[in-house]
């Protein structure tokens, strides 16, 4: 049965009146907005960095969901991920002219959250050029917003096409969608141009640029105070033109100074009264900005506060963590891992190997008393990979005994009242 009615007016994006209000964040005028922000201002870069820098250390694997285990193994391969199950101190072969899903997805990553969107094609070295005679991935490649000019959409919604610009004379590159491995973040417009994690701040940014100028302004012209001359009873019109001359050139310096007649007088006066600053319209907005990606740890200024409250807006922040990186991995898995497989093998059907994560939270350091405990619980056997770990994240010398059994325990050997 096919739809009646449409998703979106079947026209190019771009071209089309767009939702956005504000004209400067309409695409493709908001790549450089975005890109502005992303690259000067200090908090912005920040709240992405908070963003993104958990969502890259986390571990990547690759489950294999019931699919064949060797369509498994070659999958991993190509995009440089262990398998899920597997040892992680099993090394993972990766062959040349292969991709890396880490490189990737943080690229992927920062585009979606900073421009709303990011494109990628997919290009595959075929089975008749391989040494195994099978078809493997051989990249992704990044298709920079800057030089995408059109999103062709189709009446449902789907993404059909894009164009990159023209370099020189040639004519419009148009990359199709089963070419393509496309992200979008918050798409409530179905446009395939989303909405950057940044929109939200933009006012925040501007108001606090703004705000950053007039502190600088303030400072230089308060700073040392005012100068004032005071012409003398008989002064002309070339005399006061010479003492405003004087006072509006007068600055701060190791030889600063100036010279006025006998009746005259030159002097600084300080400021008086009460001056509004505009540092604390700078930290609001600041904070601002890092609210709108929940980061409000960016916002503790070590004052003090409820302990109770701080952990409940990281587990908030977290979660949002974990729904970012989920809906990458659901991209990747429905665009990336089954385009491959169907590549491979010309399965269509299933079931598919899956990129899976593992949940982003706060990290707790276990203590040597902690591990003592585990153990003498039974939880933890004291084995020769825990003892090396130990002795590495410790700074402790090499053990100079040979290697033991994993179950074996020092105090299991033979004293001399067992012999």
């Amino acid at each position: 049965m096919t739809e009646i009615g449409y998703a979106r007016p079947p026209q190019t994006i771009g071209l089309r009146r767009s939702s956005e209000d504000n004209w400067d964040l309409r695409w493709p005028e908001s790549i450089r907005v975005y890109s502005k922000m992303a690259r000067e201002d200090s908090q912005v870069k920040s709240v992405l960095k908070a963003v993104i820098q958990p969502i890259s250390r986390t571990p990547w694997r690759l489950s294999a969901n019931g699919a064949d285990p060797e369509v498994t193994r070659i999958i991993a391969e190509d995009l440089n991920l262990t398998v899920l199950g597997e040892s992680l101190d099993d090394p993972v072969i990766r062959t040349p002219r292969r991709v890396s899903w880490a490189q990737h997805m943080r690229r992927a990553l920062k585009w979606e959250l900073v421009y709303g969107h990011a494109f990628f094609e997919l290009v595959y070295d075929d089975a008749t050029t391989t040494d195994d005679g099978l078809t493997h991935l051989r990249k992704i490649a990044p298709r920079h917003p800057d030089t995408i000019g059109k999103i062709n959409i189709a009446t449902d919604g789907g993404l059909e096409s894009i164009e990159q610009r023209a370099v020189g004379d040639l004519a419009n590159i148009e990359i199709p969608v089963d070419r393509m491995l496309a992200y979008r973040q918050d798409d409530d417009a179905d446009d395939w141009v989303g909405e950057s994690v940044l929109r939200a701040a933009y006012k925040h940014w501007r108001l606090k640029d703004q705000f950053l100028k007039l502190e600088a302004t303030v400072l230089d012209r308060n700073g040392m105070g005012i100068p004032v001359a005071k012409a003398g009873y008989a002064a002309t019109e070339d005399d006061m033109e010479r003492l405003q001359d004087i006072v509006e050139g007068l600055r701060s310096g190791e030889y600063a100074g100036a010279t006025v007649k006998s009746d005259e007088d030159l002097g600084v006066k300080g400021v008086s009264g009460q001056l509004v600053s505009p540092r604390e319209a700078i930290s609001y907005h600041d904070s601002q900005i890092a609210r709108t990606a929940l980061a409000h740890a960016l916002n503790l200024d070590g004052k003090g506060g409820s302990y109770a409250l701080a952990e409940v807006q990281m587990d908030l922040f977290f979660q949002s963590l974990n729904e970012i990186a989920q809906q990458l991995a659901d991209t990747a898995n429905q665009h990336l891992v089954r385009d491959m497989v169907y590549a491979l093998t010309g399965d269509t059907e299933g079931p598919f190997p899956r990129i899976v994560f593992d949940t982003i939270e706060a990290k707790k350091t276990l203590t040597p008393t902690d591990m003592a405990a585990l153990k003498n619980a039974g939880l933890l056997l004291a084995g020769p990979n825990t003892e090396a770990h130990l002795r590495r994240i410790y700074d402790l010398p090499a053990d100079p005994l040979p290697p033991r059994g994993d179950g074996d325990d020092p105090g299991d050997e033979p004293g001399e009242e067992d012999q």
